[in-house]
């Protein structure tokens, strides 16, 4: 029987259902192989994306920005299982304290959330909410969240670069190293950045300024996610699925912040 990793046993629809059933609650049958999850990423950040922001820009019509804020974030933890934020707070809990690498990871393992992982991930929240609710009160603020969705799926697409180091004990590390190439991830990021310019110009923004201040929120995320790969890198020997998730989360956040304060 050939391997699922080999070319020719893989279905064109393999990878799209592998990175659906893996980083989604929707319940899409995949292969057991998890080897598309990474370069399908961003495309399910841009349908859990769009999702979200068109509940959250009907409820901040009808009730408030701040409600449609709340429910943008939940729909989203929602459709995810709540798996990043579940990888934030396990990552916070490795790299907060003053610890080993080994006992880092142990603690990461362990399932429960310490004080670092319940702290980090109430703020985090806070800020991607009140981001949100900033933007929902611009003209085609709501853009910045389907954006920050895929940006953020765009980074923990990084993980599987080539060469980069997979932390001890990670299945699924070693299930997507070397899955994605320098070429496809930087096009992706173009394309983002290229997206949320044109978005920005469609949707009724303030014109270049707004598409300019979008396409910076993506960098700025983007760099943002490279200083937490770097720090769990340095701190745990390399990256593993919690770190995938929290790299995602934190690049979510940073992305709607600096989208509402460049756009305001």
């Amino acid at each position: 029987m050939n391997s699922p990793d080999q070319p020719a046993t893989r279905r064109p629809w393999t990878g799209p259902a592998e990175s659906f059933a893996l980083l989604t609650s929707l319940r899409v049958p995949a292969a057991a192989s998890a080897r598309g999850v990474l370069p399908w990423a961003p495309l399910v950040g841009l349908v859990l994306g769009g999702v979200a922001a068109a509940i959250a820009w009907a409820a901040g019509r009808a009730a408030s920005p701040l409600v449609g804020a709340v429910l943008g974030v939940a729909v989203l933890a929602g459709l995810t299982r709540g798996l990043h934020l579940d990888g934030l707070a396990d990552t916070a809990d490795g790299l907060g304290p003053l610890r080993g690498r080994e006992k880092a990871l142990a603690v990461m393992r362990a399932g429960d959330v310490g004080p670092f992982g319940v702290v980090t991930l109430v703020l985090t929240l806070l800020l991607q909410v009140a981001g949100l609710a900033h933007l929902l009160t611009l003209d085609g603020g709501w853009l910045a969240l389907p954006i920050a969705t895929v940006t953020a799926r765009v980074a923990m697409a990084r993980t599987g670069l080539p060469g980069v180091p997979i932390a001890a004990g990670s299945s699924l590390g070693q299930a997507v190293a070397g899955t994605v190439s320098r070429g496809w991830l930087a096009g992706a990021a173009l394309s983002t950045a290229t997206a949320a310019a044109v978005g920005a110009l469609l949707a009724g923004a303030e014109g270049v300024a707004a598409a300019l201040g979008l396409v910076a929120a993506v960098a700025v995320g983007l760099a943002s996610s490279e200083a937490l790969f770097s720090r769990a890198r340095a701190r745990l020997g390399g990256v593993n699925g919690d770190v995938m998730g929290a790299m995602g989360e934190v690049t979510a956040a940073v992305t709607l912040l600096a989208a509402a304060g460049l756009l305001s």
